[in-house]
């Protein structure tokens, strides 16, 4: 009798284990097959999300990882890249003046002619914006800061560097801004702001750039010791005549060093620079005309 309840108790126990074994492996295959299954999910919304949104591209992320969103409108097969921003808070203006194109552009679609297609970076500098606005999304003027030195703090990145020195045409490590010494970067393209402008351009091969600068009044040519090319030098032209700025061949003013447009002319891109009047306005009705007689140029 005892002998018998004994292997009536070694029985119970060892189907005991044997439940909680097997309990145990399908939880954890469940447990296993769900996660799976989200990953599986998270990764189709993304691809999902990247298949359908054809209207911007993160290009990169600045040094305190905020995005660098390009914006894209039109279909044609030649790009032409407008740019704001490369200055931050110092130069709001340019970030303004590229979101009115923005606005412009989402509302009136057909002014882009159908062999064109028209990319918008707003904000090169984002952690330069948000230093001065406290943000590195749309902002109006009257967010501004009445502290100069909270807006000039805004010209260059989280690592104090000046973005327009670090591109690589006669870059220096120590840089000219009018008559102070800033930072230029530890080389050409050591900031991921301006390494992302780079990589997108030599992906993208827009046919020309436009970027905004404030405050001289004026339209100017790029070169890097090769020369105005002939393109670079009707787009001068052109936007200048739309617009009513003055053109320049370069830009004289003090010493330039790491320049991006001068290392677009390096790299055989057509380029400009637009110089705002000042640090306020963005002048939308001159650079609209700008913008429209370079759409009339593309399309001839």
């Amino acid at each position: 009798m005892k002998n018998t309840i004994i292997i009536i108790l070694i029985v119970v126990l060892l189907g005991a284990g044997a439940y909680f074994i097997f309990n145990k492996s399908s939880k954890d295959n469940i447990d296993n097959s769900n996660e799976s299954t989200a990953i599986e999910n998270q990764n189709n919304v993304a691809t999902t999300t990247s298949a359908e949104d054809k209207t911007k591209t993160v290009i990169g992320s600045s040094v305190q990882n905020n995005p660098i969103t390009a914006y894209h409108y039109g279909t044609g097969t030649t790009s032409l890249l407008f740019v704001g921003g490369i200055h931050g808070g110092y130069e709001w203006n340019t970030v303004l003046v590229a979101y009115q194109l923005m606005d412009y552009l989402e509302k009136n679609p057909s002014v882009i002619p159908a062999d064109l297609s028209v990319t918008v970076i707003p904000v090169l500098n984002p952690d330069g914006l948000n230093k001065t606005l406290g943000t590195v999304g749309i902002f109006s003027a009257s967010d501004v800061p009445k502290s100069e030195d909270q807006v000039i703090a805004g010209r260059f990145n989280a690592n104090n560097v000046d973005l327009n020195r670090n591109f690589d045409c006669d870059w220096q490590e120590k840089a000219v801004w009018q008559n102070k010494t800033v930072s230029g970067g530890t080389s050409a393209f050591s900031e991921p702001e301006s390494l992302a402008f780079k990589n997108y351009v030599e992906s993208s091969n827009p046919a020309g750039v436009f970027v905004w600068y404030s405050a001289a009044g004026g339209v100017f040519a790029s070169s890097c010791h090769n020369g105005v090319s002939e393109e670079t030098k009707n787009l001068t032209k052109v936007f200048s005549e739309g617009s009513g700025y003055k053109a320049f061949n370069d830009f004289n003013f003090y010493e330039i060093t790491g320049d991006a447009v001068n290392w677009l002319a390096k790299e055989k891109i057509p380029a400009i620079s637009i110089l705002l009047t000042n640090h306020t306005d963005t002048e939308w009705d001159k650079n609209l005309a700008g913008i429209k007689s370079v759409f009339d140029y593309y399309s001839k």
